[in-house]
């Protein structure tokens, strides 16, 4: 596993990516290079993400859990963290603030799924690995501008970074283990609810809803619904599409500094 850092602080910020982000380094890359002068900047690449290897393990979230937990402790990065989860990474973050509150002090969340989400998200599995055989088979390098992710339309990266991007991206679309992570989700976030919304500070960002699968009535009332359950909670609305990082990164740096800051004066 990879598992990318810079920037030097009292906070330890971990990245966790979207399922499906092709390279979660450079996607979060627009908004940490904003906040890595005030803290440590940590981005971990699961399983058959960015420049991690493509495994046949399991894909339950327990499993995926203990594999970022070990990673960070290989590469000798302790906590408590503050969790940036974005979309399929929540069901994980909350996972872990529930079952190991002392590694977690906060969550800032960039549009991430809530339990909820996957109850109302109908998943076409045929679709899905249908995708992964255009990609393993290169069919996907002929439809158009597909590897123009977020990131490399409205982020800060380099043209060196975004053609790195591209290269990853073929490397990395719907690989074995995201496939089955998505496979696993349902089942995942059913045990992510009925374990309860953990005890700690938590901001969301929550985008208009497009590239969710919702519209934006449906997917900011699962957000503004769960987050009216946290004693701790924050909501802020963008008006932006699901990768809110690669698109309102000023302003999320900004209200996650002082977000973060606040949580020194408890």
């Amino acid at each position: 596993m990879h598992v990318y850092t810079e920037g030097k602080g009292e906070d330890t910020l971990v990245f966790m990516s979207g399922g499906g982000t092709s390279s979660p380094a450079l996607d979060f890359k627009s908004l940490y290079t904003l906040l890595s002068d005030k803290y440590k900047i940590v981005v971990v690449e699961k399983a058959g993400y960015g420049f991690s290897e493509v495994t046949d393990i399991d894909r339950d979230i327990d499993t995926i859990l203990a594999e970022t937990k070990e990673a960070l402790f290989k590469s000798e990065i302790e906590g408590p963290y503050i969790l940036f989860p974005h979309s399929m990474s929540g069901i994980e973050a909350l996972r872990w603030a529930k079952d190991y509150p002392d590694e977690i002090k906060a969550i800032i969340g960039l549009d991430m799924a809530v339990p909820a989400v996957y109850e109302e998200l109908a998943i076409n599995m045929f679709l899905v690995r249908l995708g992964a055989f255009t990609a393993k088979t290169g069919l996907i390098r002929w439809i158009p501008n597909l590897s123009e992710s977020d990131a490399i339309k409205y982020g800060n990266l380099t043209d060196e970074e975004k053609e790195l991007y591209k290269v990853i991206f073929y490397r990395r679309t719907l690989t074995k283990d995201m496939v089955n992570e998505i496979d696993h989700i349902k089942a995942n976030a059913q045990k992510v609810k009925q374990a309860g919304i953990p005890n700690i500070p938590i901001l969301l960002f929550s985008s208009n809803g497009e590239g969710t699968g919702f519209d934006n009535q449906k997917w900011n009332g699962m957000q503004n619904d769960f987050i009216t359950r946290s004693d701790k909670g924050k909501l802020i609305e963008l008006d932006s599409s699901h990768y809110v990082h690669s698109i309102d990164y000023e302003r999320i740096a900004e209200e996650s500094e002082a977000f973060i800051e606040s949580l020194h004066r408890y």
